[in-house]
């Protein structure tokens, strides 16, 4: 009899330790996610922030390039992608094409020197640089955030646990193929 009380013992023992380690990964995977997910939200909170401040930008050119509607039209509609964007990659490429438009933009301001002396047009600028860098500083920590997420879910025994448990692997925040491209820019004013 003690013997077979001693078994349902150990058995009840090994059955407590399992369940505990179980729900101690679980815990961690859930505090994890919600890591990447917190780092996700603010990039989305600092690319929202470049939103808000490029009607700004573009009105004040406006006032000075009037005949520039396809620069501001291209800021535009990529701000409109932006917006839009659904997951990481979405939101990089999207990223990749509005700062391809602001560049853009950058090249037609050249052409016109009282815009680049008007006080609102420097505050601009220096607020959108400002969010250029926070933009930047976010995209590494949710990209750090997501790798430390992966790795434990891909070691053993975290692949077992979070596979019964339903986490998945995350995305990374991705650059833009065409990022690796330098841009092209005129100064002759040709297209």
């Amino acid at each position: 009899m003690k013997k077979g009380l001693l078994s349902i013992v150990i058995v009840v023992a090994i059955i407590v330790v399992f369940g505990l380690m179980l729900m101690s990964s679980y815990n961690n995977f859930v505090n994890l996610e919600e890591n990447v997910d917190q780092s996700y939200a603010q990039i989305e909170n600092q690319l929202q922030r470049r939103l808000d401040l490029i009607p700004n930008l573009v009105s004040t050119v406006k006032g000075y390039a009037a005949h520039e509607k396809e620069v501001i039209a291209s800021i535009s509609e990529a701000r409109s992608r932006l917006a839009g964007a659904k997951t990481p990659q979405e939101e990089a490429t999207a990223n990749a094409d509005l700062s391809s438009a602001l560049s853009r933009l950058l090249v037609v301001v050249e052409n016109y020197p009282n815009l680049k002396a008007d006080q609102q047009f420097t505050q601009l600028m220096d607020e959108l640089s400002g969010t250029e860098n926070r933009i930047a500083v976010a995209r590494k920590d949710y990209n750090d955030q997501v790798a430390e997420y992966n790795r434990k879910i891909k070691r053993f025994p975290g692949s077992l646990i979070a596979g019964m448990t339903g986490f998945d692997e995350k995305e990374y925040f991705k650059a833009d193929p065409k990022a690796q491209e330098a841009p092209k820019v005129d100064f002759g004013g040709n297209g």
